[in-house]
């Protein structure tokens, strides 16, 4: 059995406030030729350079617990606080802070973005790398 991801769904309140909310976070963009708009109750976002996308639907429950699934994102330019202080000032929320958990310049966090669902951000690959002496490790 071999199956791909077509694409990674997260339920939302709004999908349109929300799907607008990550485009600047992941740096996504509309579907060419299928603008999202306020009402839709499905919108997609994908990556321009991987192509990966995401497609954010309307439920009516809300959030009640942890999420068994969660994005990690890698900074694409910044370093990781760098890329944490730009999350918040954008809405995000810290909900635990790992940095440090494996000594100095080691960890993460994870965050919440305006519907509470979970994210953590990374360290950049430019940080693991010298961390490693030149060789990417994983978190």
């Amino acid at each position: 059995m071999a199956s791909f991801i077509s694409h990674t769904t997260i339920d939302a309140r709004n999908a349109y406030e929300l799907s607008e909310w990550w485009k600047p976070v992941l740096g996504y963009v509309d579907i060419e030729g299928d603008p999202n708009l306020p009402g839709h109750e499905e919108c997609m976002i994908r990556d321009p350079e991987t192509g990966h996308q995401l497609l954010f639907i309307e439920v009516p429950d809300e959030k009640v617990v942890k999420n068994r699934i969660h994005l990690d994102l890698r900074p694409r330019v910044e370093n990781r606080d760098a890329e944490l202080e730009s999350l918040l000032a954008h809405g995000a929320t810290i909900v635990v802070d790992h940095r440090g958990i494996r000594g100095d310049d080691t960890g993460w966090v994870t965050l919440a973005d305006p519907e509470g669902n979970e994210f953590c951000i990374l360290r950049s690959r430019a940080e693991l790398e010298a961390a490693q002496g030149g060789v990417a490790a994983q978190a």
